[in-house]
Formats: structure tokens, C-alpha cells, sequence
């Protein structure tokens, strides 16, 4: 089975445009957000973006006319991660939009310090992002930004056609042609959000578990990128298929399809974890 096309999976993220407006937040690593040897979990990083976007959300009037959005897509690029004890800088600007959907960006640096439980020096840490969000309206669909909306993020980018494209295969290989099983993720009550939704971070929980077994690319530069394609809700049994390649780990989370047979299984979510060739 082949890779995403390289251009696509590894093309590197939009600088913030000279001058544009930005908001930013500080944020500390906590214990609970990092792995048994102190590196910040993916799911963490999901995390300080679902923080930094309500905090952003907060910070201006969208809350009352553009409260609803959804993320289609995040991409997450360790240029070089994040450990404990730590001050994060979250800096979020609009990289690209259109009428009814952005790119947002966010840069995460680190201050790394240092304590007795990890009382070795480390360089800064550097986690670049982008993230797909949809505007909806109180039904879930897509919805025009407001004019209000529109003029202050389209200040901040030149990019104002954004289509979408998908850079993860969306389509799971039949599990007759893997050489790896497919295993079942166990969800958990406090996976969800108010709405009953899957929290987004939690998706990046089963990617965890697989990176246990594919250490080797998350040890230097990497980038994830996961796409959701449809919701789960509380109840929902998941099953995990991955296909793991040469410098690439690629993950289809699968859900019943609602036909008769409990086998049909559809994808809800699909993630690569792709090793970068260096440090940008």
C-alpha cells in the first residue's frame, strides 16, 4: 500500500503573514500530560489547541456570533517536543479561510526547566499546528462567518479561497491484507464532551497506545496529521486498523456501520504519524 504523496503529508505550515494579528496565552506542562518519560503526549498537544481556542474564542465577540465550530482536521508537527516541567506560548492566528471554514494556526514554544525529577537541561521546545475548523449553526451545519468574523481573520491571511482536501487516505485495506490485526480501543465516560461528541484529544489517546509499538518515529521531528470523518458517540465500540510502513504509521479508528452485520465497520477517523526527514 503506498504513502500519502510526500508533498502533500510533509509540505511544510504557512508562516504567520508580517504584521497580522495574533492572540496568545500561557500555559504550564503539567504531570498529566506526559508519558512515563516525561515527553508531552499527542493528546496533550490536542489539548493546549482545544484551550487556546476557547480562550481565543473568549477574548473576542465570537462567542456571541460564531459560538459553533468543529474540527475537521489537525495537524500537529513536533519540530523538537516538549518534556516536564515546562512554560508553554500558544500563539494562534487565521493561516487561510473561506466563507464558512479557516485554517488556524498555532505555534506551541516551550521553556523547558529543569527539577529533580528531570534535572537535565533541554533545548526550547518548538510544536507547530494547523487545524481545519468548520463554522456551524446551532443544527451542526456549516455556516457563513459573520461579516464581523470574516474581517478580522481574513486581516491576518491572503489565502481567502480555502478548499478542503483530505492528505490522509481515507479508505482502510481490507484486514485479509495486513500484517497487523485489528485491535478494539475502549472508550471511556469521560471521553466525551456536554454534546455527547468524542472530545478531539481523545482520538489522539488510541494513537498513543499504538505509538508504544513505533517508538522509532516519534524519537526525532514528526508530524501527525488526523482527520475526522464522522462523530462517535458515547456507547460506540471502536475498532483500530493500521497498516505501519518504513518511516510511516497509518491508523483508520472504525466504528459499526449500522447495516446488519456487526462485521461492516466504517471509518470514523483516520491518522498518520510520519517521521520528518529533519528539523525544520
Amino acid at each position: 500500500m503506498s504513502t500519502v504523496s510526500e508533498p502533500d503529508i510533509l509540505a511544510p505550515l504557512s508562516d504567520r503573514k508580517d504584521g497580522a494579528r495574533y492572540f496568545e496565552v500561557d500555559y504550564r506542562v503539567r504531570t498529566g500530560d506526559v508519558d512515563q518519560d516525561m515527553r508531552v503526549r499527542l493528546d496533550a498537544v490536542a489539548r493546549y489547541l482545544q484551550d487556546v481556542a476557547n480562550d481565543n474564542i473568549e477574548a473576542t465577540d465570537f462567542g456571541d456570533t460564531d459560538p459553533f465550530w468543529i474540527v475537521r482536521r489537525t495537524i500537529i508537527d513536533v519540530i523538537r517536543p516538549f518534556s516536564w516541567p515546562a512554560a508553554v506560548s500558544a500563539q494562534r492566528w487565521c493561516g487561510a479561510l473561506s466563507t464558512r471554514w479557516t485554517n488556524m494556526r498555532v505555534r506551541l514554544t516551550a521553556d523547558h526547566e529543569t527539577n529533580r525529577f528531570n534535572p537535565d537541561a533541554r533545548e526550547p521546545g518548538l510544536i507547530e499546528t494547523e487545524a481545519f475548523w468548520i463554522n456551524v449553526n446551532d443544527q451542526g451545519m456549516p455556516s457563513r462567518l459573520t461579516d464581523n468574523a470574516f474581517e478580522m481573520l481574513s486581516a491576518m491571511t491572503d489565502e481567502h479561497r480555502l478548499r478542503w482536501k483530505s492528505m490522509n487516505p481515507e479508505k482502510a485495506p481490507t484486514p485479509e491484507v495486513l500484517e497487523l490485526p485489528d485491535r478494539v480501543h475502549v472508550l471511556r465516560s469521560t471521553d466525551f464532551d456536554p454534546f455527547k461528541h468524542l472530545n478531539n484529544a481523545a482520538y489522539l489517546a488510541a494513537v498513543e497506545d499504538e505509538l508504544l509499538d513505533h517508538g522509532d518515529l516519534i524519537d526525532g521531528p514528526h508530524r501527525l496529521i488526523v482527520e475526522y470523518l464522522r462523530p462517535i458517540v458515547p456507547g460506540t465500540p471502536i475498532t483500530v486498523r493500521r497498516v505501519r510502513e518504513p518511516d510511516q504509521l497509518l491508523m483508520w479508528l472504525m466504528t459499526p456501520s449500522g447495516d446488519a452485520s456487526p462485521d461492516d465497520l466504517q471509518v470514523a477517523a483516520s491518522v498518520s504519524v510520519t517521521r520528518r526527514p529533519s528539523a525544520d
